[in-house]
This record gives C-alpha cells, structure tokens and sequence, in this order.
C-alpha cells in the first residue's frame, strides 16, 4: 500500500507514513519541508495599541458602525496604517492574511469619501472571493451613509455589473482582470479615481495579473493615494512600489507564519490505493472539517463526486464553478453543513474559513510558497491545525 523511497517510517493512526529525503524534481527540490511537528503554543503579550477606535479622528457616524460590530482596540496593520491613510499618505503594508488590513484602509477610506462625495476608490485583490469580502466589509461599516461599492469579478454577468456602474458608486472592488476588461469597454473611466487599494498583490503577481496591475495603474491619474499590501516583499513587489507609489510609509506587522502551528506530514501512496487512503482517513472523527487541494479544476471536480458517491458531505470550489455556486460551496463548508471542501489553489489564501481542522494537499502544490498558503487554512486562532501531504 505504500513505497518506502530513502527513509524510515513513521506511524499515522492506521497508516505507515515514510520521510522521504531524496527531491521530487516534478514540483520542488525538497519534500522534507512537508514534515514538522508544530510549535508549542506560547502565550504571547496582547498587543496593546497606541489608538483605539473611539479616539480616531473620522466621522461620528462611521465610528458608531465600527463600534457597533465589535471593533474598540485595533490589530498592530489597523494601529499602524488608518492614521496614514486618514493624513492621505500612500502605504507599503506587508502583513499576513487574517491580520485585519481589510479594516486598515476600508474604515479610512470610508471617512475619505465621506468628506467628499466626488472622490473614488478603486480595490484591487486577486480573488473573487477576496474581492467580495471586502465589498461585505465595506458594506457593514457604510451603513446609513449613502456611500455605495460595486463589486466587478469574474463569474458574474458583466452587463449587470456594466448596469450598476451607471447607476453611481464611489468604490470599485473586483479582480484586475474584470477591472480591465470594463474599463476596455468603457464602463470604468480610470481618470475618475483618486485611490486605488491593491490588497494581496504578492498574489496578484503570482497569478500572472502584473500586465493589468500595470495598466490600470498607468492609467490612473499621476497625483493619487496609494495603499499596498503584501504578505511579502519580493524583487518584483520591490520593483512595482518604487515604481509607481509616492514616498510611502513602511508598515510591516507580519507574525510568524501560520505553519509554525501546524503538524506537517507526508503519506507515501501507490498510484492505485490512493482514494483509499483518504477515505480512510476521513472516516476518522476528528477529520470533522477538511480542506482538500487538487491542482486542476477537472481534477478537483472529480474528487469530489467521488468522494459525495461515497456518502461524504463535500463540496468543491474552482474556476469553473460560477459566483453563486462558488459561494454556496465556501458557506455550506464555513457554517459546517459540508464536512469537506474540494479545492484548487484559488482557495488558498485571502479566505477566513473557521475551524478547519486538517489541510490535505491530495495533489503537491506548485510551489512551497503556494504549500504555506494552502496550509495557512488551518491552525488559526491560536489553535494547532493538521496538514497532510500525499506523495506518489
């Protein structure tokens, strides 16, 4: 049931489970990544802020919808960024997912449309997904200020989001290559933005959305209010700020990566036992809520009838899955009505998805960077998550 290749085995539940020291040339050099046992849990100093919300110098009214959903003391990206961004200063603010930059620029930017009507914001993130969270975000804490958002992503009918364009908004949210395709059909005139939020942009340039960023940025007015942020800070990242943002100011908060508290293992399989041994160990009670990562989208869509064939409660989640169904499939998994969730990379980051309690990786990532993303779903909140890595 399964191969020993150069080194020894290790139990897991049930199975055998080998270390491997020898590099898989297919994807990356050195699969003795996939094996770490997670970090003992030590309690950290709570962050105490140099700001709280009430003391933020916004409008009375934008304060009150903070306060009212439970924002009083601000994460270290909110403490740091909203007094810039209120002063109108561009930001290079490099932070993990999950760290509350959402709320870093939304609540500031808020404020700066509130004061003045005829401004525009333009966000950019790299997931539909991500981009309709931000828009939900943006939504709550706009209540009652006759503020308005259009969410432009791919999935949708493009001449619905071409209708409520025409209908006025003062935030544009979606994917760069929804933006662009709009503003080719001259539904989104980039003149007419002051702002512009590119959230996640290590991502955005992992996916090949670099011609876009550039063309839209170009594109903009020269004079305008930059906001950057990124969970790294590579050559190419480098490259873009000096490029195309104005004297910024550096805020970096990024915590330990979350792989740090995840147990990391492989699984040496056959190509034959394969759906076996995950069955196998789904079956097992405290595989409660899993996170399954494929690499192709007719892949993932297979693993999951197979596995709902099987009487598994899943779900999947790929680019050929439409808006509505990709939605339904994140909330019947988030609210716990699906045990499993089927998934390509798109899954991988910028998505808060509560309580996953293992990360199967049934395919290899193409990166190790894309594994720390897939992983990161898991071991949240201060608990310690489960990653599983099956190697053929």
């Amino acid at each position: 049931m399964f191969k020993k290749r150069n080194g020894r085995a290790q139990s897991f539940g049930s199975h055998r489970v080998f270390r491997k020291t020898s590099p898989n040339k297919k994807y990356f050099s050195d699969i003795s990544k996939f094996i770490k046992k997670a970090d003992i849990v030590v309690e950290e100093k709570p962050y105490i802020p140099t700001n709280s919300f009430a003391d933020f110098v916004i409008n009375d009214r934008l304060k009150k919808n903070v306060l009212r959903y439970g924002y009083n003391q601000p994460t270290p990206i909110q403490d740091e960024s909203i007094p810039h961004i209120l002063k109108g200063k561009d930001i290079v603010g490099i932070a993990n997912t999950g760290t509350g930059k959402t709320a870093a620029f939304v609540i500031p930017l808020l404020n700066k449309i509130f004061e003045d009507k005829s401004q525009k914001v333009l966000i950019m993130a790299p997931t539909r997904e991500l981009a309709i969270q931000i828009n939900q975000e943006l939504t709550k804490f706009a209540y009652g200020l006759s503020i308005f958002s259009v969410c432009v992503v791919g999935g949708m009918p493009i001449y619905k989001q071409i209708n409520e364009l025409r209908r006025g908004f003062h935030f544009v949210i979606g994917t760069p290559g929804r933006i662009k395709d709009l503003v080719e059909r001259k539904s989104i005139d980039l003149n007419q933005f002051q702002t512009i939020v590119l959230d996640e942009a290590d991502r955005m340039l992992d996916m090949g959305f670099i011609n876009d960023m550039r063309f839209l940025m170009k594109g903009m007015p020269k004079e305008r209010h930059t906001l950057f942020f990124s969970a790294t800070l590579s050559p190419e990242i480098k490259k873009i700020i000096n490029e195309f943002l104005n004297d910024p100011v550096s805020i970096s908060v990024k915590t330990r990566d979350t792989a740090h508290s995840v147990d990391q293992d492989v699984i040496y399989v056959k190509n034959g036992p394969k759906l076996e041994i995950l069955h196998n160990l789904l079956i097992k009670p405290e595989f409660n809520k899993v996170l399954i990562f494929g690499r192709t989208k007719h892949g993932v869509e297979k693993l999951s009838v197979m596995l709902s064939d099987r009487g598994f409660k899943a779900e999947s989640i790929h680019g050929d899955k439409n808006h509505s169904q990709r939605q339904r499939a994140l909330s019947q998994f988030k609210d716990n009505r699906s045990q499993i969730l089927v998934a390509t990379d798109v899954a991988a980051r910028g998505l808060d998805i509560p309580n996953v309690s293992h990360v199967i990786n049934y395919e290899l990532p193409s990166t190790y960077e894309d594994y720390i993303h897939r992983i990161g779903r898991t071991g949240r909140a201060g608990k310690t998550g489960k990653a599983l890595t099956f190697v053929e």
